[in-house]
């Protein structure tokens, strides 16, 4: 059985977040909490109170307990206080901390390879899941994971990326030294949202945990935060319940502390987390090559970056902020065109040229760092969105934050420029969509793997064009393409099919 872990937000339940326990509600809102409510601005919650039914005041009563008020109205403050406050001066990233594709060599590849391989047979890496999204802009009411892009396989996103979990496993054991005993064992830590958790477990159940060991798989929530009107008073969803949405991928620095994990994970001697999101069909999860790179680094944070297709790209990117300051990630919306479009004279690169594409390596004691700056800060970026409300909806604001908030509190980052043809296929719209799709990271998908066959001596028939279809190599039988001479070397195959053992 997986191991489940609580989210831990409503862990001040009782009493609004301060610990006393409260009587059930009778006739009025307990008096105590009206007071707290009252300290905060947030006492129309009660408006109602006369219509609601003895089941549904408890309801309500219940819905604010869980709340941390206290933490909520800082964020609250912090938040809106932040809107608009000017803001350091953004810089190029220096090139000093990028390890560009064209500056790599075989030597440096093949000497990070190992030794990733040798930190991941001796236990020290964790992957981390962030994976709190539903498909609905897929047309799927299901978590993205559970999404299956049209491969031959049929495989979902969730199984390419266990699949590559064992591949890793198995290749960390055979890269360890002749007579050494054992099995090598890497953790998968998966994030959940309230909207995704029970499915999520359930398909893993279902699926015997695609080959995994289910107690090397762990569950945990992100956190909820109120939704919010532009004066900071809490929506009400119905007479009886707060409006909420998930706090954002950066919500999982705060869920793995309040869980507990951080803890677990230094317990079970991890030292390094690599860290991505769900919705990546070509993610190399638990990559070794990227964390022998970043070991040999010894930083405390990296990223792998791709460079920016063309300048209007909606695509963050990373920036030095201020002189001399931390890297951190601007987001597309925030990019004057100009800067967007500038070049660096010297690379003939866009000058901000890479592209966040949320493939990221931590050190354990950095996540706890970030943890409890995040939490101090309490800074949240602040969008506007459409809300349910008591009367059909309204426009509000949401509250979250960003796995990229992590950067600017680290004392060290790297940056590690992969190509998006063999690590970038992001299925983020409904096919028909212009980009981003299941088809277009299928095709991508089915592309990059028919190159390693043909590169592995195998040759392609196909009846339809085959820049419009290709092969599937099953992770079980390579990781990178790798190893794959026995199996196609000589062999034709007739494409579309999946290549397995």
């Amino acid at each position: 059985m997986a191991v489940a872990v609580d989210d831990g937000n409503a862990a001040a339940a009782a009493g609004g977040g301060d610990g006393s326990a409260l009587p059930p509600p009778t006739s009025s809102p307990p008096q105590a909490l009206i007071e707290r409510l009252k300290d905060y601005g947030q006492e129309h919650v009660f408006a109602l109170w006369d219509e609601l039914s003895p089941q549904e005041r408890l309801l309500l009563v219940n819905d604010i307990q869980s709340l941390d008020l206290s933490r909520t109205d800082r964020i609250i403050r912090c938040s809106l206080r932040s809107q608009g406050l000017p803001v350091a001066a953004i810089e190029p990233v220096p090139e000093s901390c990028v390890s560009s594709v064209e500056e790599r060599t075989m030597e440096e590849r093949e000497r990070w390879w190992k030794m990733g391989l040798k930190a991941i047979s001796e236990g020290k890496l964790a992957v981390l899941l962030l994976s709190g999204g539903q498909g609905t802009r897929l047309g799927s009411s299901d978590p993205k994971g559970c999404f299956n892009i049209g491969l031959p396989s049929g495989k979902s996103l969730f199984q390419l990326q266990a699949e590559r979990i064992l591949c890793v496993q198995k290749l960390a054991v055979q890269s360890m030294n002749e007579g050494s005993a054992g099995s090598v064992t890497i953790h998968w830590y998966i994030m959940t949202s309230p909207f995704t958790d029970d499915a999520t477990r359930k398909f893993f159940e279902s699926h015997k945990y695609f080959g995994l060991e289910a107690d090397q798989v762990t569950f945990f929530q992100q956190g909820t935060r109120p939704c919010i009107s532009k004066d900071g008073r809490y929506i009400m969803e119905t007479p009886f319940k707060v409006a909420k949405s998930p706090d954002g991928n950066g919500g999982v620095y705060s869920a793995l502390k309040s869980s507990r994990l951080l803890e677990d994970m230094a317990a079970r001697g991890i030292k390094y987390v690599d860290c991505y999101g769900v919705d990546n069909a070509l993610v190399r999860v638990a990559d070794p090559t990227f964390l022998g790179y970043f070991i040999d680094k010894g930083v405390a944070a990296a990223a792998k970056v791709v460079r920016k297709a063309y300048p209007q790209e909606k695509v963050g990117v990373f920036v030095r902020r201020g002189k001399g300051g931390p890297l951190t990630v601007v987001e597309y919306s925030e990019l004057d065109s100009s800067l967007a479009s500038a070049i660096n004279q010297q690379t003939g690169r866009l000058r901000f040229c890479w592209s966040n594409v949320c493939l990221h390596m931590f050190t354990l004691d950095f996540l706890s760092q970030v943890a409890d700056g995040l939490e101090k800060d309490s800074v949240y970026h602040v969008a506007e969105k459409k809300i349910p409300f008591v009367h059909g909806y309204t426009m509000g604001l949401k509250l979250e934050q960003f796995v990229f908030d992590a950067f600017p509190y680290a004392p060290s980052t790297a940056l590690f420029e992969v190509l998006r043809e063999e690590e970038f296929a992001p299925v983020k719209n409904a096919n028909g969509s212009n980009y981003d799709t299941p088809d277009s990271a299928k095709l991508l998908v089915l592309r990059l793997h028919s190159r390693w066959v043909v590169a592995a001596g195998g040759f392609l028939t196909h009846s339809v064009p085959l820049y419009a279809t290709g092969v599937e190599v099953s992770p079980l039988c390579s990781y990178a393409g790798e190893n794959l001479e026995s199996i196609c070397r000589g062999r034709t195959f007739h494409a579309p099919c999946e290549i397995a053992f």
